[in-house]
């Protein structure tokens, strides 16, 4: 397994010089830290991820959440704290987009992760109070802008002082995640990680 930035988690080659122990690994999370603590990912986002992502996400096949969930739940026991985790929050989709859909991945997810670990999920602590454009097409900088303001804090009480832990599909730039992460915090969470069932290098 070659190196990954202690923050955000992207693979780094073998070949690039360690930074003193107080500095992330990374030049983009130096240069922008992130709010979240850490974040990491399964598997990076390859063809087989993707293909088994595109069935869950788009061909309803919910059942995929299942050994997705497990993978998570195996590798992430490896690269985070879970014994120090409070709980689980999935990133919210707007209702519109999970009504047309019929579920929420990222909670689908979280539900198996959490059976695994025994960490509890709270799926309502979050709302995304906004929908936002797809972020597929969308550059680092517009996908920042486009994910801007688009959540809220739902429960407070549930995340106050407790490590929580962010469940999403795929990490891309981590705009997303950043933006729920920066409202967990402003709300009085003591720690947020981020756990992805893919990363994108």
């Amino acid at each position: 397994m070659p190196p990954f930035c202690r923050t955000c988690g992207r693979p780094l080659p073998s070949f690039e010089p360690a930074p003193p122990p107080e500095r992330s690994p990374c030049e983009p999370c130096r240069r922008r830290p992130p709010p979240f603590a850490y974040a990491r990912a399964a598997a990076l986002y390859g063809e087989r991820v993707r293909e088994a992502l595109f069935c869950l996400k788009f061909g309803g096949m919910t059942a995929m959440a299942r050994p997705l969930g497990d993978l998570m739940a195996e590798a992430g026991s490896a690269v985070v704290p879970v014994s120090e985790i409070d709980c689980l929050v999935p990133v919210p989709l707007h209702p519109s987009r999970e009504a047309e859909r019929g579920f929420n991945q990222a909670r689908l997810l979280a539900r198996r992760v959490s059976r695994r670990w025994g960490v509890p999920v709270e799926a309502k602590a979050l709302r995304r109070q906004r929908s936002t454009l797809s972020q597929t097409d969308l550059d680092a900088e517009e996908r920042r802008e486009n994910v801007k303001g688009a959540f809220a804090l739902r429960r407070p009480g549930v995340i106050a002082e407790r490590h929580v832990l962010l469940i999403d599909d795929v990490f891309t730039t981590g705009a997303t995640v950043s933006e729920c992460a920066r409202v967990l915090l402003a709300g009085g969470a003591a720690a947020v990680g981020v756990l992805t069932i893919a990363r994108v290098p």
